[in-house]
């Protein structure tokens, strides 16, 4: 275990010491303006970087793009097949030790704060936060920082209100806790059925994250690659339990700090660590200038429109403001109620670790979130946003390929090996989330479901064993069967997704349950099942999805504008002639056609559903609770009042 650590360790030193080899294969070289600046050292000017890069995109014709990124198979294989044997060897050792369901659900609640903070990190830097926050930054600039700051905040909300009074209060799940307002069996069944539905919207992300790393890198096929990686995930989950999954949550935590370190160091390292240098640059790159003017649908360039400080501003992407304010609404509140991050907080012996692994999870996540922002940033200047839209239209792909280029690029020994390690990390960030959140899930199925809602809690250790075993087994393969659907989406909108739903549901329940008296049954199961029905909802509705004619309408526009052109006697550049033909087909094929659920544009205009569904999950639970009053279960609000401010009765938990 410790000679393959030190292999890991050692891959990433030696990157920087390959820094300087340069790149050879046209494939991966970055755009012209790219390489200008590859040549500029920390001792020149922000200036002279940004006339170094207008004068070689004057200088040189534009390579062609490549549609997939070079690796060495043999580094990057190796690489891969270290990450699962040492991961192996944690699950074969934590399976000797998980004898109980206490061992299985929550470690025992032998977790330190140090350790939790670092496992929280762990499952909460996803595929998402790092492949698709990158991707989605390199491709629309600053509305990528709004995917890194929210989850951040979200966990003030955490810290403040969350953490310690659940750790109080429960034993294992989200059920455990609404338990204590209400003995009814629908409650525990929804709140199983919640665990699940979020679970599943969040797997999805990590799914089509491992399955483009595998199919992108070794030329492993899509749907062979998500089938893969779910198998292993349930390996992992079925034997070793929540003390295997703390551990390679960790180790992950661990590698994929040292690489965003090691990304962003290096690109800064070009400008001599000056982010209004790196900045300049980002905004004087002709690749990202042409790229925003074709995010706006400039088919001429607008005289005196700077596209390059466009690129620097929010509203690419997230053009509504109040689109801003729902996506931080999304993030500030649903992390609070997601059901991988809640049984954290089962694992710590006490309140105070809760506390201390929550704040040490915030500088991690804070600090990376930074990081990978500027590793987008760098990204669109060094590879350009066509380059990465080329090889994967979801974008996912920025972060390795700019791991590649700050390591020496295409063909360098530094190059390759960086772009292997740091996509055994991002593999590596899969498996721990995913393991996660299928122990989430088959918690939420065996624990609630099956011992208290079909048994009455009346059930031995060895049969609950069995059965989240076999839970773990089944939502691996539905999140295989869902992560072969969604291959064409970009994992951060997928997770983004079930933030929304989260915030709209299990927050609001979460809240009330812990401190408003009067809450019951009621208001637990409506707030939970209008909150989520009506978060999806607007989804379908919304510009999130895709809609056939106004793609057709955008279509129609170019045609007309680049018909009217020809039929002036200007002549169409090769460039033209194939927006044209493009133009055409794209009108052609979707005419005619409408979205999902059969819409031909969107009723809801924002991107994300929080800032209308979350006000409609708190009001649904005020209305269930007070039209299903019940004083009993009003009652039991002062042993839930005790349990989430002094802990007593938590150690009853051992006994389930």
């Amino acid at each position: 275990m410790k000679r393959l650590l030190i292999l890991l360790i050692f891959s990433l030193i030696i990157c920087p010491l390959a820094y300087a080899a340069p790149a050879t294969d046209v494939a991966d070289k970055p755009a012209p303006a790219v390489q200008a600046t590859a040549a500029a050292g920390p001792s020149q000017t922000p200036a002279a970087v940004s006339t170094a890069i207008q004068n070689a995109a004057v200088a040189q014709t534009p390579a062609p793009l490549a549609k997939e990124v070079k690796t060495n198979r043999t580094i990057t294989m190796s690489m891969f097949i270290a990450i699962i044997l040492f991961t192996g060897m944690i699950v074969v050792r934590a399976a000797k030790r998980t004898k109980t369901t206490a061992d299985y659900y929550a470690a025992g609640g032998g977790i330190s704060g140090l350790q939790n903070g670092w496992a929280i990190a762990g499952d909460y830097l996803s595929a998402a936060t790092f492949l698709g926050i990158a991707g989605i930054t390199s491709m629309f600039g600053a509305d990528g920082f709004m995917y890194a700051v929210g989850p951040f905040f979200s966990f003030v909300t955490i810290l403040l209100v969350i953490a310690e009074p659940c750790r109080n209060a429960g034993k294992y799940t989200l059920g455990d806790i609404l338990s204590l307002r209400s003995t009814s069996k629908v409650v525990r069944g929804t709140a199983a059925l919640s665990a699940v539905v979020v679970s599943t919207f969040y797997l999805l992300g990590q799914m089509v994250g491992a399955g483009k790393l595998m199919q992108l890198l070794l030329g492993i096929p899509y749907n062979v690659s998500v089938i893969g990686v779910g198998v292993l995930m349930i390996l992992y989950v079925t034997f070793g339990g929540m003390k295997a999954t703390t551990w390679v949550q960790i180790i992950k935590a661990f590698l994929l700090m040292m690489s965003g370190t090691t990304i962003t160091v290096l690109l800064l390292w070009k400008f001599g660590f000056n982010l209004f240098a790196f900045y300049d640059a980002v905004a004087s790159s002709p690749s990202v200038q042409n790229h925003v003017r074709g995010l706006l649908k400039h088919v001429a360039p607008v005289a005196g429109f700077d596209y390059g400080q466009r690129f620097l501003e929010p509203g690419l992407l997230l053009k509504d403001p109040l689109d801003q304010i729902s996506l931080g609404m999304a993030f500030a509140l649903g992390a609070a109620g997601l059901p991988h991050i809640m049984m954290r907080f089962f694992t710590v012996p006490n309140a105070q670790a809760a506390r201390k692994s929550v704040v040490i999870s915030m500088v991690l996540i804070g600090a990376f979130m930074i990081m990978v922002t500027i590793i987008g940033f760098g990204a669109a200047l060094f590879i350009s946003p066509q380059q990465i839209t080329a090889v994967d239209k979801g974008g996912n792909m920025a972060a390795p390929m700019i791991a590649q280029y700050v390591g020496g690029g295409a063909g360098s020994i530094g190059g390759d090996m960086f772009l292997a390690f740091v996509c055994a990390v991002a593999f590596s960030t899969i498996i721990a989330v995913v393991s996660g959140l299928i122990l989430a899930v088959s918690a939420a199925v065996a624990h609630d479901f099956y011992v208290n809602v079909l048994k009455d809690g009346k059930t031995d250790q060895n049969k609950q064993l069995k059965i989240a075993k076999i839970s773990a087994f089944v939502i691996g393969a539905v999140a295989i069967v869902l992560g072969i659907a969604c291959e064409k989406q970009n994992v951060a909108h997928l997770v983004v997704l079930a933030f929304a739903v989260v915030a709209s549901s299990n927050f609001p329940v979460i809240l009330f349950a812990l401190f408003w008296k009067r809450f019951n049954a009621g208001g637990i199961v409506t707030g939970l099942t209008v909150g989520a029905l009506f978060a999806i909802g607007v989804v379908v509705v919304s510009p999130t999805m895709t809609y056939p004619k106004k793609i057709a309408a955008d279509a129609k526009k170019v045609v007309d504008l680049l018909e009217t052109k020809q039929a002036s006697g200007g002549a169409l550049v090769e460039k033209d002639l194939k927006a044209l033909e493009k133009a055409r087909a794209d009108y052609s094929k979707n005419k005619d056609g409408k979205s999902l659920v059969g819409l031909d544009a969107p009723l809801f205009p924002l991107k994300n559903p929080a800032i209308l569904s979350v006000p409609v999950g708190f009001l649904a639970a005020i209305a269930g609770t007070f039209l299903f009053g019940s004083r009993r279960e009003e009652e039991m609000f002062d042993e839930l009042y005790i349990r989430q401010n002094t802990g007593y009765g938590i150690a009853d938990a051992t006994d389930h």
